[in-house]
């Protein structure tokens, strides 16, 4: 086989997966380790690749990668609506007590399905934080939610309070349940997204909630940003809409993380 029907399998594979290694194309392809690190090297070259350990991921898969909320609400859309309604089982009409709701478009999914809350007979209204802008305008007019904001600098890119205003109002609630996005979740580096100070944010969410969710779509497993918010052990439930892989399974089981899968 040559080097250019090589790397357009290469490309096949990571357009399907979005991650291959050395040794398993090594295998498939009938060739050496050193031949298929050759091939990644010219790939990444131009740009159509990112070399990581043991193998490659997708270009876009860069640690500091990040879309606007505006960019990411039409991706992945119909398994974020599955995650939310998983997610709202969590919220029943009997629910008695406070949600925080992370920024980001998959937490926006959830707040959508929140707008239409109802408590059941004698149930106080739910009282949701947040610290996204859009979420924050979703709610605010329901009258069976009691919406509070965190306040701080906002982030354009994702519509995220940040900062130490932010930071010192985590500090002073301790809200039931916090449903957190994440840009990746993987077995050895945990929950990670792109920005420090975001970072910071999602790990007060995590430290200060009775109760530590994590909504992620599958197109996020085993994958890792830049900066980690929370070790796997750190949260309680994560809810995707696929079976995570079997490294990331096993270490979700060995973590006591609650997997529900949408």
């Amino acid at each position: 086989m040559y080097a250019m029907e090589r790397q357009e399998h290469i490309l096949d594979a990571l357009a399907r997966t979005g991650r291959v290694s050395v040794a398993g194309l090594a295998d498939e392809l009938d060739v050496t380790a050193e031949t298929i690190r050759r091939d990644l090297d010219a790939l990444e070259r131009v740009g159509r690749l990112r070399r990581v350990h043991g193998g490659a991921v997708s270009a876009g898969r860069a640690s500091l990668t990040e879309t606007t909320v505006l960019e990411r609400t039409g991706q992945q859309s119909e398994a974020k609506r599955a995650i939310a309604h998983e997610a709202m089982a969590l919220v029943p009409p009997t629910f008695t007590g406070s949600i925080l709701l992370d920024a980001g478009t998959t937490t926006g999914a959830l707040a959508e399905a929140l707008a239409d809350w109802k408590p059941a007979p004698n149930t106080p209204p739910l009282t949701v934080y947040t610290n996204s802008v859009p979420i924050a305008a979703l709610l605010h007019g329901s009258r069976d939610l009691v919406v509070r904001i965190i306040g701080g600098t906002i982030r354009g890119i994702t519509s995220a309070a940040v900062g130490p205003s932010a930071m010192a109002q985590l500090a002073e609630i301790r809200p039931d349940i916090a449903f957190i996005g994440s840009n990746g979740v993987s077995a050895e580096f945990g929950l990670s997204t792109p920005d420090e100070l975001e970072a910071q944010v999602k790990q007060a969410m995590v430290d200060r909630a009775r109760l530590a969710v994590v909504l992620v779509d599958s197109s996020k497993h085993d994958d890792e940003a830049l900066q980690r918010f929370a070790a796997l052990d750190e949260v309680d439930v994560l809810i995707t809409d696929a079976p995570p892989g079997p490294a990331l399974a096993v270490a979700l089981d060995e973590a006591e993380v609650e997997v529900r899968v949408a």
